[in-house]
């Protein structure tokens, strides 16, 4: 039987709580989308798919339509929609239990949790994509790295004493630039401050993170700062990513981090870290986090007085090249978004 696949409107409160109601039947929220299809029978909704931007999510069959070929149906329209907005990679989030499905649509696996699989398919991979980083940054995996992942946002001097402590017990540190662009200052941006910042070290490389590290695909509770129940599947998947491919492609054998007194999902985040990766052989080292003034430097910290137009104060807690970034034009650009 041939079933229609439409798109819905997102703008219209009816469809969407259509398909909300629908997924709730499945334990699946419906939140930060951009592209929605459902299938109807008697219009009545009986398999849905989302997309935000390259990420497939929300994906769902009723039990009786089950087995059909619907799933071949809905991932075809999403990926046409892909293919017109010029995206040729993607990744699903699914539950372990669709995973089969997926793979007999030419996706492949990066890694299962317990409640959650991370797919991708299309013109790049993880591992295709790790050796053209290591290519394109000169990494010798004959040495032995210590790492960091960073966001910095923007580059503090509470970063640059993490990155010091990194380097005083490390001969080659690897600093991971988070690079999804959903911070205030842009990856272009931080990834400028972050290497002006260390220029002097000269054991540092920095590194755009990718897909792979703390991105929409691997982490979006990140970006959404929402400690729900899915927070800690998504850093278990996030950690074990990092551990199955990142850690033997750089042959990474230490991964420091900041201690975090404010944010709850970087605290998760770093409780998941310890956790995960001694079962690749990586030692974790927690930093506390310098301070000043009794209250530890942060970017958030550096942000709120950056909009509060305490510049002064802002200087005790940033590299010069940072405060020079600030009172550029591109720095004033970034300000005026606070």
């Amino acid at each position: 039987m041939y079933y229609n696949v439409e798109s819905i409107n997102l703008k219209s409160n009816y469809e969407t709580n259509e398909v909300r109601k629908f997924l709730e039947k499945f334990s699946l929220k419906y939140e930060d989308v951009d592209y929605t299809v459902v299938i109807r029978e008697n219009d009545d909704i009986i398999a849905t798919c989302s997309k935000k931007e390259n990420i497939l999510k929300c994906f769902a069959i009723s039990e009786n339509y089950q087995g059909l070929g619907l799933s071949n149906n809905l991932i075809s329209k999403v990926t046409e929609k892909l293919f017109l907005e010029g995206r040729y990679h993607s990744f699903i989030f699914t539950k372990p239990e669709n995973q089969f499905l997926f793979e007999g649509l030419g996706y492949k696996n990066i890694f299962t949790t317990d409640k959650v699989s991370l797919l991708e398919s299309g013109n790049k991979n993880i591992n295709a994509s790790l050796d053209k980083l290591k290519k394109e940054y000169k990494i010798d995996d004959s040495k032995e790295y210590a790492a960091l992942v960073m966001n910095c946002n923007p580059f503090t001097l509470g970063h640059r004493y993490i990155i010091e402590s990194a380097c005083k017990s490390n001969e080659n540190v690897i600093i991971f630039v988070v690079e999804e662009d959903k911070s205030v200052f842009p990856f272009k941006s931080r990834f400028k401050l972050i290497k002006e910042g260390t220029k002097d070290l000269e054991n540092v490389t920095v590194v755009p993170a990718g897909e792979y590290i703390i991105s929409s695909a691997t982490f979006p509770n990140y970006f959404l700062k929402k400690n729900d129940d899915a927070l800690k599947e998504y850093t278990k998947l996030d950690c074990n990513i990092f551990g199955k491919y990142f850690v033997p492609k750089f042959n990474i054998k230490k991964r420091f981090v900041g201690s975090e007194p404010h944010c709850e999902v970087t605290n998760m985040y770093n409780e998941t870290i310890q956790e995960v990766l001694p079962k690749y052989n990586v030692q974790v080292e927690l930093i506390k986090r310098k301070e000043i003034e009794n209250d530890a430097i942060s970017a958030s910290r550096v942000r709120k007085l950056l909009k509060d137009v305490k510049f002064d104060q802002v200087k005790e807690l940033v590299p010069k090249t940072t405060f020079d970034f600030l009172l550029s034009e591109e720095g004033e650009l970034v300000i005026s978004k606070l």
